[in-house]
């Protein structure tokens, strides 16, 4: 005899068979709240096409020959008024507020019970027996109303609308076996059922079959769906937020990423590092207080980003007060040098006269170099970091610190020169400074300033 262990293992296999593995944990309440601004969003959609469906009901109704006894009673304009009028109600209540659950469950089971009661009437309408609705072809509208639940991507809806179907369809069958006590009208014969008012037990049992496996079908389909949702709607915040972290370039990388993204993963690039950092920044630490220091730095920061994304920079890294900032040379035409250049003048010309943090002025040295750059992650396997490393890189940041030397605030390499001068020729005015041995070389690298940006 099975346990009780084994049992719930077993229950837990059929569950993960059906609906793929469960989630791990709660949802945190803003992915919640994602999800339930979907839903909205798709109560308002089943709305609009309830209303489409109506209205195309409407004009098939007036179209259509009436073949009913004259001055008979026709329930159908009756039904499509009113159905007309409550779709309209929830489609504007929709679009004011969430619908509870109590209000969504409701109208379904009255959407229900209003297309029964319309297949009851036609036999009052058309002055049959009560088996003549049986065979109304309006019955195929129960697989409409089931299939419109599942736009909200909730099972509960779908299972609700197949349960008021399978329900009221029972119903209608058996009324129609107990109106006439002595003659119930049932038959066995294929041929009779097709060809009279008679009933066919198993035909009746085929359509609420069928109607049982359309609403499990969808409701399991919604509920795989539904764990799929969650997770992507998961991912999705999770890449949201990790965009904060990490550039949106990185987030991208990953989100399409044939494969996961290893240690040493990279391309080689021929790009323009930009490094920053804050003149006197060691004196400026040690008179404010760590809450003040780390308010002005990320007001600081949050300037040279600005500017950084304006000419297309990517800020790879920060540290301390210094940052490192990438610019790519996406195609051919980016002028990726010349970006690296305008921003380090903006940084100059503007944020140097900037006051920070309550009156706190941060004055900026940038180094920029270009070459051939490697893009890409370095780290453990379980913990990397994106980042452009390289000995094009190394200069830049050596060039940052030669500032000091030369009482300048921007430091470039004849190769970020002659590259934004080949793109567009005089954009920039430069001054050569030296040729220095930079450190880690044993060959001279030709340096310069940029006074102003005459574009």
């Amino acid at each position: 005899m099975a346990t009780k262990s084994q049992k719930l293992s077993l229950s837990q296999s059929v569950s993960q068979f059906m609906f793929g593995p469960p989630m791990t944990g709660e949802l945190p309440e803003r992915i919640l709240k994602d999800v339930r601004n979907e839903q909205n969003k798709s109560e308002s959609l089943v709305g609009w096409i309830q209303l489409m469906l109506v209205c195309i009901f409407s004009v098939l109704y007036t179209l259509s020959p009436k073949m009913s006894a004259p001055g008979a009673f026709e329930a159908v304009p009756w039904a499509l008024g009113l159905y007309f009028v409550l779709t309209l109600v929830r489609l504007v209540a929709s679009y004011q507020c969430a619908l509870p659950g109590w209000v969504l469950m409701g109208s379904i089971i009255l959407d229900m019970g209003l297309l029964m009661t319309l297949i009851w009437s036609f036999h009052i309408q058309y002055d049959q027996p009560p088996s003549f609705y049986l065979k109304a072809p309006t019955l195929l509208y129960v697989f409409i109303f089931i299939a419109l639940r599942a736009l909200r991507f909730e099972p509960r809806y779908v299972l609700l609308a197949g349960g008021a179907a399978v329900i009221g369809w029972m119903i209608l069958v058996t009324l129609v076996i107990t109106a006439d006590a002595n003659d119930p009208m049932i038959t066995r014969n294929y041929v009779e059922y097709m060809t009279s008012n008679s009933i066919l037990i198993g035909a009746e049992i085929d359509k609420i079959l069928s109607i049982v496996v359309v609403t499990l079908v969808l409701a399991i389909s919604l509920q795989r769906g539904q764990l799929m949702m969650r997770r992507a709607t998961v991912d999705q915040v999770a890449a949201r937020d990790l965009s904060r972290f990490v550039p949106r370039e990185v987030v991208d990388q990953i989100a399409h990423a044939e494969e996961s993204i290893k240690p040493g993963d990279g391309v080689s690039k021929f790009a323009t590092a930009l490094f920053t950092d804050i003149e006197g920044f060691s004196t400026l630490s040690e008179k404010l207080t760590p809450q003040e220091l780390v308010y002005t730095l990320n007001e600081y920061f949050g300037a040279v980003y600005n500017i950084s994304c304006k000419y297309g920079g990517t800020i790879i890294q920060y540290h301390g007060d210094a940052m490192l900032i990438f610019f790519d040379a996406l195609t051919d035409k980016t002028d990726h040098a010349g970006n690296a250049i305008r921003t380090a003048l903006e940084i100059h010309e503007n944020l140097n006269k900037q006051t920070f943090g309550g009156g706190i002025t941060m004055r900026t040295r940038c180094g920029i170099n270009t070459g051939a750059m490697t893009v890409g992650t370095i780290g453990a396997e379980d913990l990397l970091i994106f980042t452009i490393h390289g000995d094009e890189v190394n200069v830049a940041a050596r060039l940052e610190q030669l500032n000091k030397e030369f009482d300048s605030y921007i430091m470039i390499s004849a190769q970020t020169k002659d590259t934004a001068n080949d793109f567009s020729p005089n954009q920039f005015d430069f001054e050569h400074k030296d040729d220095i041995v930079v450190r880690g070389r044993s060959a001279p690298t030709r340096i310069y300033t940029v006074h102003s940006n005459i574009t």
